[in-house]
């Protein structure tokens, strides 16, 4: 996932992702400053190389066992950036299916209407002493450094985190992303995706408290490393696995809900 602020068309994202994109395509886009918008790039989360005289993703080359994934949740007080705010923001750094760092923290709030709090526990008093969303912005931006960018329905989790940024003063968000929604689908079947039914399912997360920001973090990591297991062989790099989980053909689901319950 690119922000709009990302100044390349689609076809060259994509040459970017495969089979890489000329100096010239480049420099036609973007202008002569190319090391210039290299490294602004790289401070937004991409980083860009040159390889065999052609530009990529440097995800393109980087192996999955090498690559650190960031899995993020929030929980908000609202789904319009506008008039809502992040409440809570849980994340962990994977590498090789093992959990290597943990950022979370609520986020200072001044109004959590009562539909919010029943379905997060939060309330406001709870966020009283917690960090003004700038501060847990920054933090959260310097953890998540130039990480592949996981969630489970990742759009919603990463736009409203970019958004977020840009109402501070800072630059989008332009890390690749992968979405463990569409992986699960096509790596493990299932009646259903919502990841609290996926965890009932797979007991992902035995202790999980669904709707707050760790718990679901620790659960999405289960079902990541879940589907990275059941991976083809031949999925061997980062940028396979996004493609992968965007495009490949969905497992077939079960016609009946396993998890429902059938008095005899």
């Amino acid at each position: 996932m690119l922000s709009h602020d990302f100044s390349l068309d689609a076809k060259s994202i994509h040459k970017l992702s495969s089979k890489g994109l000329c100096l010239q395509t480049l420099k036609e886009q973007i202008g002569d400053d190319l090391d210039f918008n290299l490294e602004l790039w790289r401070a937004q989360g991409l980083d860009i190389i040159k390889e065999r005289g052609s530009f990529y993703f440097s995800t393109k080359f980087m192996p999955i066992s090498e690559a650190t994934f960031c899995i993020v949740d929030i929980e908000t007080n609202g789904s319009k950036i506008d008039k809502h705010q992040i409440i809570e923001l849980g994340a962990v750094k994977v590498r090789q299916g093992k959990i290597i760092a943990r950022y979370e923290s609520l986020v200072k709030c001044n109004e959590i209407n009562k539909h919010i709090t029943e379905i997060t526990g939060i309330k406001v008093e709870d966020t009283k002493d917690a960090p003004r969303l700038k501060q847990v912005l920054y933090e959260f931006k310097e953890f998540l450094s130039d990480d592949i960018f996981v969630a489970h329905d990742v759009k919603f989790d990463y736009r409203f985190i970019s958004l977020s940024l840009q109402k501070i003063g800072l630059a989008p968000l332009l890390n690749r992303s992968l979405c463990t929604l569409d992986l699960s689908e096509r790596t493990i079947q299932s009646y259903r995706y919502a990841l609290s039914y996926l965890n009932e399912a797979f007991n992902l997360n035995p202790d999980a408290t669904h709707h707050r920001a760790m718990s679901d973090v620790l659960t999405t990591t289960a079902l990541f490393n879940k589907s990275i297991n059941n991976l083809d062989k031949s999925i061997k790099n980062v940028e396979d696995l996004i493609r992968f989980s965007k495009n490949a053909r969905r497992l077939k689901r079960p016609k009946f809900n396993p998890l429902l319950k059938v008095d005899l």
